[in-house]
């Protein structure tokens, strides 16, 4: 039994006397939408769950039926009635913040829902056939629980398929398909995970790595049932989605590149733009600017040519790329070349920022199943920093690899790029979860600051040679000329030909992998020069509004202290901070 004195019965009366005000019950509104929405987040993609550390859902995969989606439909409405009956006028600028996002997350989730972008969830780049095995690579196996957990996954890949199948049958009937030609590579990747046997089958590398702790029963017992769940389910599976989509989806992709060719494509580009940009920038503006800041990239290198002792930048480029030594002799070699750009990189971040990423970043290869049709990315590491953020560098076919702009992609993909940015949310104090969960969907930030981060290099003392300072003015001019490329095919409907040329033409080179992952991700190709230009912007107003007073340090733990966010939420939250330093 507890007994309470007087005092502490007087002091808890008085506390429960004192009115809750209006400001109080709104944050707590806030704060119950929150957690709803980062729990009905996580029920849906229990992946996401795993970037951030949430293992409640390890063991499910997402429901794709149709039947679900319109179940998430009625979810969402009721999440977003919820959040614009809170008021946070009288709150601080990080409820007011949170707000807006989730506003903006929930409307752009049912606007996708009506234009069906669920119908079409194949493509050689992004395709549900590719992300399946991929989620060995962020779940957590530290535990036998999380290798039955893994296990349970497996057994619901045959679902998973099936529901995907029922899902493209419809988009079929609906018209929305994606071209032909990129569906046939889908076909294959989806052969090469269907034919790979037991152990060698990307689906079991968590049974090559099981702890040597465990018992030796239970070792015994998860490999076991790793291999017998890929062998008898997930490849047969495998087997029967790749029969349907070589025999019954692919042969009827639409033959134009163009999201324009699909139903109200035009609109369908605008929301795509929409999404990826979080701008609502006319295309034909796009375009305009794209050709705007190719014209001024090559006027910069040309200036750099003549620095060289050269008369032209064709000249210039021409004998830097008839260099040998920029010609990669093995994988080991691409790899140890990010890691010594990386290395030499990390020491310099103190002076740029205040905010620093406790996780480790390690490189390693693409994985093989998808390493043809992919190019060089980054995958988060663990909140908790369990599992380390990873550079997943393309080295495939080594010996036709030019290692010129590997330094502005190590710092893109690396520090102060992508892990800079997503380890900080991932570890930010104060950060409601769902902010990590936002990352996956504000593209034009987060891809925005990591070509910013290019550029930093360069303040820091980097790039000094001119061969190399031409590799990272080559990857800023690839950014400009995806704004004309990919707006060129789908707002001009330009033909893939027209794609390769201007390509050609601008960057002395093709890589159709690229060309090709425009046309399958309308949009997304645009938010990396928006993002940055938006950045540098930001920057130039508050240093010219601050004079001497200005301090980058500050300016960029700004910009990463509070997650990703729409490129505007990003313009008013740095006003806000520049009223205050003034």
């Amino acid at each position: 039994m507890v007994r309470l004195s007087s005092a502490l019965i007087v002091l808890t009366l008085i506390s429960l006397l004192q009115p809750v005000l209006p400001a109080q019950i709104q944050q707590q509104a806030l704060r119950r939408l929150e957690d709803d929405y980062w729990d009905f987040a996580l029920r849906e993609r229990p992946d996401l769950g795993l970037v951030a550390g949430e293992v409640r859902y390890n063991d499910r995969l997402p429901n794709y039926s149709l039947a679900h989606v319109q179940e998430v439909k009625a979810q969402e409405e009721g999440l977003l009635r919820r959040a614009l009956a809170i008021d946070t006028s009288q709150s601080g600028e990080q409820e007011q913040l949170d707000k807006a996002l989730l506003v903006r997350l929930l409307k752009d989730r049912l606007e996708s829902i009506r234009w069906k972008t669920y119908e079409m969830p194949v493509d050689q780049f992004n395709g549900v056939q590719i992300w399946l095995p991929q989620i060995a690579t962020l779940a957590p196996f530290n535990t036998v629980r999380h290798y039955q957990d893994w296990i349970a996954r497996l057994h619901q890949v045959p679902r998973v398929l099936n529901q995907v199948t029922e899902v493209l049958r419809h988009g079929m009937q609906d018209h929305l398909m994606p071209p032909r030609y990129l569906l046939e590579k889908a076909v294959e990747q989806t052969r090469l995970l269907a034919s790979a046997r037991g152990l060698a089958n990307p689906f079991a590398a968590p049974a090559t790595h099981i702890p040597a702790n465990f018992a030796a029963a239970d070792r015994k017992r998860l490999r076991e049932g790793i291999v017998a769940a890929v062998d008898n389910e997930v490849r047969p599976a495998y087997t029967q989605f790749q029969e349907f989509l070589s025999s019954n989806y692919a042969p009827k992709g639409r033959s134009e590149f163009g999201i324009w060719s699909l139903p109200d494509g035009d609109a369908r580009y605008r929301f795509a733009i929409h999404l990826q940009s979080s701008m609502d920038l006319p295309p034909a503006q796009i375009h305009q600017l794209g050709l705007t800041q190719v014209a001024e990239v090559e006027k910069q290198i040309a200036a750099l040519a003549k620095k060289a002792g050269y008369p032209d930048a064709k000249s210039f480029t021409t004998a830097v790329h008839a260099d040998p030594r920029l010609k990669a002799k093995s994988r080991e070699q691409i790899l140890d070349n990010f890691r010594h750009y990386i290395a030499q990189m990390e020491p310099k971040l103190p002076q740029l920022f205040g905010l620093l990423p406790k996780n480790r970043l390690v490189v390693t290869s693409v994985p093989a199943y998808m390493e043809k049709d992919s190019s060089t990315q980054y995958q988060p590491g663990s909140a908790d920093g369990s599992r380390a953020g990873q550079v997943w560098v393309d080295t495939y076919d080594p010996t036709q690899h030019d290692m010129l702009d590997d330094e502005a992609t190590a710092y893109h993909e690396g520090v102060p790029g992508h892990h800079m940015q997503i380890s900080i949310t991932l570890e930010r104090p104060g950060l409601h979860p769902f902010h990590r969960e936002s990352a996956d969907v504000m593209n034009a930030y987060v891809e925005g600051w990591a070509l910013y981060a290019e550029r930093l290099g360069k303040e820091v003392g980097f790039y000094q040679a001119p061969a190399s300072d031409l590799g990272r003015l080559q990857s800023e001019l690839f950014r400009a000329v995806r704004l004309v490329v990919d707006t060129g095919v789908h707002y001009k409907h330009w033909t893939r030909q027209q794609m390769a040329d201007y390509f050609q033409q601008h960057m002395g080179f093709l890589e159709q992998a690229e060309i090709d992952r425009y046309i399958a991700w309308p949009g997304q190709a645009l938010g990396y020069k928006l993002g940055q230009l938006k950045i540098i912007e930001l920057r130039e107003k508050a240093h010219a509004q601050l004079g001497k007073k200005f301090d980058l340090r500050s300016f960029h733990d700004e910009v990463l202290s509070a997650g990703p966010m729409p490129l505007d939420l990003l313009q008013t939250r740095v006003e806000n901070w520049l009223a205050r330093q003034r």
